[in-house]
């Protein structure tokens, strides 16, 4: 192949108790990147659609990305590259690990995949690094790998594996209009954990994996809950308490914020009409000047594909 474009998906991280270790990808929302071969060896980001990112090779993900899997394939490859965003900056929904793992996969097709899904996991947080200051892939793995993600440790390597999870799980993401910056939201969490407020994290974390596992939709429910990040963070998104109240009134079966916010998921049990809820929660924030979208998604299962 000469060309391919690929779709990679957002994806909600954290999921409550997982901090920096959970994750999950969504259907319908992602970015789309488009590679072509060049006679060259340059990387040259020829178009973008949907946000202002930076063109320079060097400062934006993808290209970033790419270039950590050239150097370890020992390849002198050149790509023109377009992408076209529908996670915005900025959102809690990963945005730069969908832009970076779609980066990775498309240049590894088109140069006959050498590498696995799982060994791309490494070069896409390269570019993750870029926008966080530090490697992670509790977007990247389920942007890549698609299902439900649990990141057990990065360094010295990376080690990830899929958890299982009811197929008639459902999500809806509820994304106002304003934006938190990821460095200010890790700012507020500080460095140290209380012993008490370890030992209820870990609880839920096991919580959720059996649940989730299992099918045992109660469980799922008692072990959505973050002791550590939500209670620190939820004071950067306006009305988020009244938001959590009106989903839980709803039928969810639990509700945090995505990622480091603004945009915040809600799990149920199965596909609901929520237009009601919907309508609810923008008429809240209409009454603050603030617009709201929605997104309803089953868990996506496959990850980055060739679209």
């Amino acid at each position: 192949m000469e060309k391919v474009q690929v779709f990679s998906p957002a994806s909600v991280a954290n999921v409550a108790c997982g901090y920096d270790i959970f994750g999950f990808a969504l259907n319908g929302i992602g970015d789309y990147l488009e590679l072509q071969k060049r006679f060259d060896d340059q990387l040259v980001i020829t178009e973008v659609e949907g946000a202002t990112l930076p063109m320079a090779p060097e400062k934006n993900v993808a290209t970033v990305a790419i270039k950590s899997l050239l150097q370890e394939i020992g390849s002198n490859q050149g790509f023109d590259i377009k992408i076209r965003k529908e996670v915005i900056p900025g959102s809690g929904l990963g945005s730069s690990a969908s832009s970076s793992a779609g980066a990775v996969f498309a240049a590894n097709s088109l140069l006959g995949s050498p590498l696995s899904k799982m060994e791309l996991v490494k070069h896409a947080m390269e570019g993750e690094a870029l926008a966080s200051q530090k490697p992670h892939a509790d977007n990247i793995a389920p942007a890549l790998l698609g299902g439900f993600t649990v990141v057990r440790s990065c360094e010295p390597e990376v080690d990830i594996f899929n958890v299982s999870y009811p197929e008639e799980l459902n999500v809806l993401i509820i994304f106002p209009q304003i934006e938190v910056k990821t460095a200010e939201a890790k700012r507020l969490l500080g460095d140290t954990v209380s012993l008490d407020k370890a030992r209820i994290q870990w609880g839920n974390v096991a919580g959720l994996v059996a649940g989730l596992s299992t099918g045992d939709w109660e469980l799922i429910g008692r072990s959505l809950e973050d002791v550590i990040a939500e209670p620190a963070r939820k004071v950067l998104i306006p009305q988020y308490d009244s938001i959590k109240a009106m989903a839980m009134r709803s039928g969810a079966v639990g509700f945090n914020i995505s990622g480091s916010g603004p945009s915040m998921f809600s799990l149920y049990r199965e596909q609901k009409d929520l237009d009601q809820l919907k309508s609810e929660i923008s008429d809240q924030y209409k009454a603050l000047g603030v617009e709201c979208i929605f997104h309803q998604s089953t868990i996506n299962s496959e990850g980055t594909v060739v679209a």
